[in-house]
């Protein structure tokens, strides 16, 4: 199983969820496109997250210098990213594959984030409650039906009844669970939620 993981904007609690994910499946992991933080990127953060002794990190395809949307930072590297050069790990294992930010971040001209989902993933759409989120979740689950994946969804935060109901009614995506507000994430707690999703996930 290949999963690919996206989240509505920034901020939004992606990496936690991909290491869950990770920690979840004992999958593989992999970042295609880093920009910024190199020296505590996220393939680190979630290396620092999980417990279990599978997983193997995969290097990024570009690893960029900057903090800021891939295209820009590549430009201060004087490099323009090639998508036919981000080259998907060979495993057997399950694959957790992160995004950088959301769906339309550019990467270059005329590619995206969009552009590295494959057909045969399955997506998971990390959202976070704040205003305007609803929109921000139906634009994307909607630009992800174009391509025909499965989607599924993981609320990052507290729980928000009125706002988790209407997105689940009006998208009729999979809901997977939700990441509480924590004083901290580190292995344990990350363990804790890999077993409440764990379920889920091996079903989606």
């Amino acid at each position: 199983m290949k999963l690919f993981i996206t989240g509505i904007s920034t901020e939004v609690g992606k990496t936690v969820v991909s290491a869950i994910v990770t920690e979840a499946l004992k999958a593989d992991y992999w970042k295609p496109v880093q920009a910024g933080d190199l020296e505590y990127s996220d393939s680190h953060k979630v290396e620092g997250f999980i417990s279990n002794k599978k997983t193997v990190i995969h290097p990024n395809s570009y690893a960029l210098q900057t903090p800021m949307s891939p295209h820009a930072a590549a430009n201060i590297d004087g490099i323009t990213i090639d998508v036919s050069k981000i080259e998907e790990p060979k495993t057997n294992n399950h694959l957790v594959i992160e995004g950088a930010g959301g769906l339309l971040v550019p990467l270059n001209d005329s590619d995206t984030i969009f552009d590295l989902i494959m057909p045969d993933y399955k997506v998971i759409v990390v959202s976070r409650h704040y205003l305007g989120s609803i929109n921000h979740t139906l634009l994307t689950v909607e630009k992800l039906q174009e391509k025909g994946v499965k989607i599924g969804i993981i609320f990052s935060g507290d729980e928000h009844p009125t706002t988790e109901e209407i997105i689940l009614k009006k998208s009729g995506i999979t809901f997977l669970g939700r990441i509480n507000e924590e004083q901290k994430f580190d292995k344990v707690t990350v363990k804790k939620y890999a077993g409440q999703l764990r379920p889920a996930l091996k079903s989606f």
